[in-house]
């Protein structure tokens, strides 16, 4: 398996290069967040326009509280300097338990309606169209046209994906 190296090299990284990376963990939440909530808010609209339904709501995307292994009592802390906010458990709280899990779970939510969308316009294969299959749908908008079905790649007919009909 692929995997990134950071811890082998962060006990390497002078201080001051650390404590200027921090910032820079929240600058591109802070940018982005309100656009891609726009953009989940717009996708929705396009999806339920055409017809969408039962499409997962965002907090499916999100872990549940009592899932997270730490509450404030226990969460780990680094004891750099009180003055440090490192050094406060609700910082960490804050990170452990609202930041990381919120953020990822906004952006795997958009993720999926994106794929819905793909699917339902581009019902054609590519080698990543199985990495698709968490949003998969009944039918794309070219099967529920006959006219338009006949013009479709065999495989792509029957395409469980989107073709709840196919081949399994």
């Amino acid at each position: 398996m692929d995997r990134v190296r950071i811890g082998c090299n962060y006990v390497k990284q002078p201080f001051w290069k650390v404590i200027l990376g921090v910032p820079l963990i929240y600058l591109p939440i802070l940018t982005t967040v309100p656009f891609v909530i726009i953009g989940v808010l717009l996708i929705r609209t396009h999806l339920k326009h055409v017809g969408g339904m039962e499409i997962k709501p965002y907090s499916a995307f999100v872990p549940d509280w009592v899932s997270h292994r730490y509450s404030n009592r226990d969460q780990p802390v680094i004891n750099i300097s009180p003055l440090n906010l490192a050094h406060y458990r609700i910082f960490w709280i804050f990170n452990c338990k609202l930041y990381c899990p919120l953020s990822v779970a906004l952006f795997r939510y958009i993720l999926y309606l994106v794929k819905i969308v793909e699917i339902w316009w581009c019902p054609f294969s590519h080698d990543q169209k199985q990495e698709y299959a968490d949003a998969a749908i009944d039918e794309s908008f070219w099967h529920v046209d006959p006219e338009e079905l006949v013009k479709l790649h065999p495989d792509d007919k029957k395409n469980p994906i989107w073709n709840e009909k196919g081949e399994q």
